[in-house]
């Protein structure tokens, strides 16, 4: 393991997390100006069969897909394949029924298109066929006037856009970032990982409890019933049934959901009680929009080899910290994006209300910024979470790429906060 020791303090941070159960196996990275300041990993990577995590032990990191998903259009655009303000539907034609021949890649990017939910079932035999579950999309009128609002588009965000890209180069976003992103870069990030990354990674464990009285949830334990609102979705089984699929985590500086920032928290009332109501509702608009294709139709959820291997661009990405970090720190560089695609890109399009959420969510091209769904140290901060606490982050500003994978899966927001606690000692180390 390597710490620079200007920031011993987030290796003391780690450790403590790891020491009072916080984690079960876990690893954090760190750039600063593009050298590696910070690079730990620590505890088991699968419980059952106690074996430790590794160096190069990666983890399914939910929606951290969407930035990298985000990143391969982005290239797209640069190379004046797909016009980001264009209609869908000039490169996917049966998209503008129903109502959304308006419907642009940005709406896509930022989710304002109006189709945060997959309607029909989709069945376990498709969840490799991105292009039939983007199909139904297609086909599905809008749930509010695209552009006047957004929410967000846990899953089908990553067909909708995966399919703009593969009607423009017959690809999948799978097969590009191997292409043009982790293969050139050297970065052990895959979205859609082979059978020997599958056998070496890291099992996914949901938990209850305080840190000392953790366990594993039982498959038949209802959604999360924090003191403090939750923002994921619900969480069941043990690590051989992970379901759900993911939201973004938010927290606050002080350890709390407290709502810092609108004053509403706990209790039934403002954002966070209808939040709490909604994960609640299995018919809920989150609900449906977080379960459809549903994880939990397949023995273990996310840890098993078919969720893996699909590449779901939304939420399929499998990496170490040490790649989700890197993957921030060559965008930083310009190895990956023309700087003014990046600076663009970052620009907020859309902020407040979220349809989905419900607490205030704000977007770039894909990128989240900061808000209650990316509760981070720096306003100049971008990137994004991946349900249970999961993040990959980048700062133009401060000069810091970091990413964060772990395999006990927070479904709290009390409980989620273990990455922003490192990520603040970081911000703390730079401090004179």
């Amino acid at each position: 393991m390597r710490c620079d020791p200007r920031f011993s303090r987030v290796r003391e941070v780690f450790e403590r997390h790891l020491a009072d159960g916080e984690e079960l196996g876990a690893a954090f990275a760190v750039f600063l100006d593009g050298e590696p300041v910070v690079d730990l990993w620590g505890g088991v990577a699968d419980r059952h069969s106690g074996r430790p995590w590794a160096e190069d032990t990666p983890a399914f990191a939910y929606s951290c897909t969407k930035a990298v998903t985000a990143t391969v259009l982005l290239q797209l655009a640069e190379r004046g394949l797909v016009d980001v303000s264009a209609p869908v539907a000039d490169v996917w034609p049966e998209f503008a029924a129903e109502g959304k021949a308006g419907v642009t890649v940005e709406h896509l990017l930022t989710h304002a298109a109006g189709l945060p939910v997959v309607e029909d079932p989709v069945p376990v035999e498709e969840f490799g066929d991105h292009a039939a579950i983007a199909a139904r999309l297609a086909g599905q009128r809008p749930l509010w006037e695209p552009g006047t609002a957004h929410g967000y588009h846990a899953l089908s965000y990553g067909f909708l856009v995966g399919e703009v890209v593969r009607r423009v180069t017959g690809k999948t976003v799978g097969e590009l970032v191997a292409a043009e992103i982790a293969g050139p870069l050297g970065l052990d990030l895959w979205v859609g990982a082979p059978d020997p990354v599958i056998a070496r990674a890291a099992r996914l464990t949901a938990a209850t409890g305080t840190p000392e009285g953790r366990r594993d949830a039982p498959a038949t334990d209802p959604a999360p019933r924090p003191a403090a609102p939750a923002t994921d979705p619900p969480v069941t089984g043990t690590d051989s049934s992970v379901t759900g699929t993911d939201a973004p985590v938010v927290g606050t500086a002080s350890g709390e959901g407290s709502g810092e920032g609108n004053g509403e928290g706990n209790g039934d009332g403002g954002a966070f009680g209808l939040m709490a109501r909604a994960v609640r509702d299995p018919d809920s608009l989150m609900n449906r929009a977080l379960g459809n294709p549903s994880m939990q139709r397949l023995k273990g959820g996310a840890n098993h080899p078919a969720v893996m291997r699909a590449g779901w661009p939304a939420a399929g990405v499998v990496t170490t910290a040490r790649a989700l970090a890197g993957f921030y720190r060559s965008l930083l560089a310009g190895d990956v994006l023309r700087p003014g695609t990046l600076h663009d890109a970052l620009r907020p399009r859309v902020s407040g209300p979220d349809r989905v959420l419900y607490v205030d969510s704000s977007f770039g091209l894909g990128y989240m910024r900061p808000a209650m769904t990316f509760f981070v140290p720096s306003a100049t901060a971008f990137g994004h979470t991946g349900l249970g606490g999961f993040l990959g982050l980048g700062d133009p500003e401060h000069g810091l790429a970091v990413g964060y994978v772990m395999n006990r899966m927070a479904g709290a927001v009390s409980g989620s906060l273990r990455a922003y606690r490192l990520t603040e000692a970081v911000y703390q180390s730079l401090r004179p």
